[in-house]
Order: structure tokens, then C-alpha cells, then sequence
């Protein structure tokens, strides 16, 4: 692990944590320091604003200059930086719904088309998580969240959760969270009926009547 020795403090002057950024304010004067959340330590609580906060700085590929190895003034030394490890739990939905497809498949028979638009609703939403995760960096037009709400439940949940997890997007906002659980136990419950004889059945009793 890199040295301590050259550490600066300041304060946390502002915060987005939709983008997962913000500036620090340096207690020696001075331009404000961009700090992303991956600076801060694994499992530390979302940064406040004025929090005080001991930091190193870095000068990027492209010249400009951020926060690392940051955490609140007068914390533990020892501490671990650098990716979050991703739990493996957050995959177990779609594992689920793939045995749960597989039980569908022996039973009812559903058409392959279910299949190809689960497949290419998930791309479609990996492509788009990936382009809003750069918009939101370079502050540039954002994908509204009911429009990622909309293509999960339209069958892209798998390659949503895949996204979140992979590229740390809109994991931390807990009401998106919630909006985006019921969106997946909606299509979930939406693809169990629509697969099994159900339809048909309502079919047939709209027809003898």
C-alpha cells in the first residue's frame, strides 16, 4: 500500500451521490479537490457534506488532479482502499429465475421468443446502464430511472442487476433499489401466468360465454 506520509485534510465542500462524487475544500487554500467514492474505504458510510477528511492527492493520465486514500479525520490508519468486492448474492436472483425458466420450459412449453426478448431486453439494458454511468461522470444527459425501471420490467432485469453490480450504478439509492425489486418481482409473477395454460383457460370461458 502506497505511503501515508504526504497526506493533506479539508472538507467535504459538496457531494452527488447519485454520480458518486464530489470536491474537497483543502484546509491550506487553494482549488477544490474532485474526490470519487471509490477513494473513500471499502464499506465506509456515504460521505457528508462538511465532513472533515485527510486525503492524498494524485495527478490522473490526463493531467488533472483527485482526491485517493481518503477517509474522515481522525479515523483508524489502517485501512482497506480500492474495488468493493462484489457479493455473489446479488446474482442469485437470475440464477433463481433460470432454474425457475428451465421449470417453465419442461412444463408448459412457452414460446422461444420469451426467451430472445429476456436475452436482448438484458443487452439492451447493460448497453444502457453503461451509457448513463458515463453520462452521469461527465455530467452530461442522464437516462431518466423511469426509463430503467420500464426496460427491466419489460424482461431486462437480469442485465440490469448485472450492470448495477458490475459498474457500481445506482446501487447506493435505495429508492430506485426498491422501485427496481417490485419491477422484477412484477415481471417475474407477469411470466409465470402469461406461460402457463392460464390465458387459455380465461380464453376458452370468454368463448363458451
Amino acid at each position: 500500500m502506497a505511503d501515508r506520509t504526504n497526506r493533506l485534510e479539508g472538507t467535504l465542500a459538496s457531494w452527488n451521490p447519485d454520480r458518486g462524487f464530489g470536491f474537497i475544500t483543502p484546509d491550506s487554500g487553494g482549488p477544490q479537490v474532485f474526490v470519487h467514492v471509490r477513494a473513500f474505504p471499502q464499506g465506509s458510510v456515504t460521505p457528508t457534506v462538511g465532513a472533515k477528511l485527510g486525503y492524498e492527492v494524485e495527478v490522473t493520465a490526463d493531467g488533472k488532479t483527485r482526491a485517493r486514500y481518503v477517509r474522515v479525520a481522525g479515523s483508524p490508519a489502517i485501512q482497506t482502499y480500492g474495488r468493493v468486492r462484489r457479493n455473489i448474492l446479488s446474482y442469485l436472483p437470475i440464477a433463481l429465475f433460470a432454474v425457475l425458466y428451465v421449470v417453465v420450459e419442461f412444463i408448459w412449453h412457452p414460446p422461444y421468443w420469451v426467451l430472445i426478448v429476456y436475452l436482448g431486453t438484458s443487452l439492451l439494458c447493460i448497453l444502457i446502464y453503461s451509457a448513463d454511468k458515463s453520462a452521469a461522470a461527465e455530467g452530461r444527459w442522464r437516462v431518466s430511472e423511469s426509463a430503467l425501471l420500464l426496460l427491466g420490467l419489460a424482461g431486462g432485469w437480469p442485465g440490469a442487476i448485472i450492470a448495477q453490480r458490475l459498474l457500481h450504478h445506482k446501487t447506493k439509492k435505495r429508492s430506485f433499489q426498491a422501485a427496481f425489486a417490485g419491477s422484477v418481482v412484477v415481471n417475474i409473477l407477469a411470466f409465470v401466468i402469461l406461460t402457463s395454460p392460464f390465458p387459455a383457460w380465461l380464453a376458452r370461458i370468454a368463448q363458451a360465454t
